[in-house]
């Protein structure tokens, strides 16, 4: 089973990142820097910025000293916000069994087991702020970051956790 982002939100989590980690200072990034340091495509950069801005959750600074900021502080930025600000709803409608739309009415045996594991990925997105990515992130570059016991790393592939 995979439950992942789609592009469009794993490019603006990125781009939002980049821009939380100058924003000590108000510092203005780049289009052009954040594609390089992110490692996103730079056609995609502006477009996925200009939604950003849409939402509310980055400023951009015309001119040859501007580039964009956010617009709040990382702390009260959430994972969610910026998922929401490009890819809005993110939570399926398909039945996971018959593969059309779930009704109330005519519930499968996996809608509620499913909508819960919705819910909490939704919560534990909304509870993360971009603050936290920031924290977490200088600490993986520092070394000092623990991955907690609960969590799938990374290096341990398909399978885990069966």
């Amino acid at each position: 089973m995979r439950l992942e982002l789609g592009r469009r939100a794993d490019y603006a989590i990125r781009a939002a990142v980049d821009i939380a980690r100058h924003a000590e200072g108000g510092q203005r990034r780049k289009a052009r820097a954040i594609a390089e340091e992110m490692g996103i495509p730079a056609s995609y950069v502006p477009q996925i910025l200009a939604e950003l801005v849409r939402a509310e959750l980055v400023r951009s600074v015309a001119g040859r000293d501007g580039g964009y900021c956010l617009a709040r502080e990382p702390h009260e930025i959430s994972l969610l916000d910026v998922v929401h600000a490009v890819d809005g709803e993110v939570v399926s409608t398909t039945c996971v069994l018959r593969g059309g739309p779930c009704r109330w009415d005519d519930i499968c045996a996996v809608h509620v087991p499913w909508s819960r594991a919705q819910n909490a990925m939704l919560d534990s997105l909304a509870k993360t702020t971009l603050g936290d990515l920031v924290e977490i992130d200088a600490a993986l570059e520092a070394g000092t970051y623990e991955i907690p016991d609960d969590v799938v790393r990374p290096e341990t592939g398909p399978g885990v956790g069966r």
